[in-house]
């Protein structure tokens, strides 16, 4: 793949399965597209095995539309309910032990600048508060305490969704779940405190109801990541499984959790932005 353009080779083009013809000739590689363009492309996700409502999956449907070169991005997940989605993912992928993606993330970010040093390669980490918040917080603090070049999105729906409903760093205090009756004895993690802390250029929280909002941002993070160092992204995508309201409600939750959008840019993320958005 090279210069953004994605082709089939000659050999195998009469053997491959239409859905993939479709997504070379009609998808997004190579064609800088975003949000304001769905409906008119061949979407990396299409179909996914989660709940009826699930913020999750909207939510990622709306950062995998974003991203500036999916076709030189590689999405590294963990295990959560956005796992059971990633194998419908039509772009690079890969599933880490729990808690663990930042430290595959910054071998491979690592990696591909020295495979590839005049082409941009994107590595993103999507992963649930668990991943990032809890399991996985060591590995998240240290990879931003060295700024390394990838960006972090967190997919907050504030439990252990895929495991029943027990509470996470990221539940709010008080809230009861399935599997914490007691209510939560701790207030929520400050995530977007301690990204801002720890030296990411670039820092913002979202929810999917503003939905150009967060294209933007997750467009920002990753151009910030590539050049600057780390990045972040708090989304709030709300369960209704676990949190007990009806799936038509996701959006009316999410907006009601987090109304403002927050957006925090260090100088030099500033400079380059200015620059990259002209």
């Amino acid at each position: 793949m090279k210069k953004g353009i994605t082709t089939i080779s000659p050999a195998f083009e009469d053997i491959m399965p239409e859905e993939y013809r479709q997504l070379v000739a009609e998808g997004p590689f190579g064609k800088d597209l975003g949000l304001g363009d769905l409906g008119t492309f061949k979407e990396l996700i299409e179909e996914h095995p989660l709940c009826a409502g699930c913020g999750l999956a909207l939510g990622i449907r709306l950062i995998i539309a974003s991203l500036p070169a999916p076709e030189n991005t590689i999405v590294v997940g963990t295990t959560g309910c956005s796992a059971i989605l990633f194998p419908q993912l039509a772009m690079h992928n890969i599933h880490s032990l729990f808690g663990n993606q930042s430290a595959i993330a910054t071998g491979l970010s690592r990696a591909l600048r020295l495979r590839y040093p005049d082409q941009p390669k994107d590595v993103v980490v999507i992963a649930g508060d668990g991943g990032i918040g809890d399991i996985g917080f060591s590995f998240t603090m240290q990879a931003w305490f060295r700024n390394e070049k990838f960006t972090t999105i967190m997919l907050d729906n504030e439990g252990y969704s895929n495991t029943g409903g027990q509470e996470s760093g990221m539940t709010r205090q008080g809230i009861a779940l399935n599997m914490a009756p007691t209510g939560k004895k701790y207030p929520k993690l400050p995530m977007v405190e301690l990204a801002k802390t720890a030296g990411c250029a670039y820092v913002a929280a979202v929810n999917p109801s503003l939905a150009r909002r967060l294209g933007k941002m997750v467009r920002r993070a990753v151009l910030v990541a590539r050049e600057i160092g780390s990045t972040y992204i708090q989304v709030m995508v709300p369960c209704p499984t676990n949190y007990k309201f009806s799936p038509s409600e996701t959006l009316k939750q999410a907006k009601a959790l987090n109304p403002q959008p927050i957006e925090y840019i260090s100088a030099e993320a500033e400079q380059l932005l200015k620059e990259a958005e002209k």
